[in-house]
């Protein structure tokens, strides 16, 4: 039993470090750009990103719009090396929710 605790905590860790990585990112990326509305990026398997008028945050909270996609597509997105639009249409990013608060975000993301 122990040794399950072990991993589960270490699995933790790992996830924690991705999401740390992630929010500081996104903060790093919209800079100075204002975001009047709320948005979840939502990590397979890593958690939730909460972006809104009080900035960049770990959370799962309601949001008007709800950004899904694996690690990696994720990263990529924030790398610059993938386009959220070519994400979206490849499939590789799912968007519920305000089409119009994703196109925001992704002008204020820009």
């Amino acid at each position: 039993m122990d040794h399950f605790i072990l991993v589960k905590m270490e699995k933790g860790n790992v996830m924690s470090e991705i999401l740390e990585q992630a929010v500081a990112a996104l903060t790093n990326k919209m800079g100075e750009a204002s975001f009047g509305g709320s948005a979840k990026f939502d990590i397979d398997g890593e958690g939730c990103i909460m972006i809104d008028a009080a900035g960049v945050r770990a959370g799962d909270e309601e949001a008007e719009v709800t950004l899904r996609a694996n690690t990696e597509t994720f990263q990529d997105i924030l790398a610059g090396d993938l386009d959220p639009a070519s994400a979206f249409m490849s499939g590789r990013l799912t968007i519920d929710g305000d089409m119009g608060v994703a196109m925001q975000l992704g002008s204020a993301l820009g």
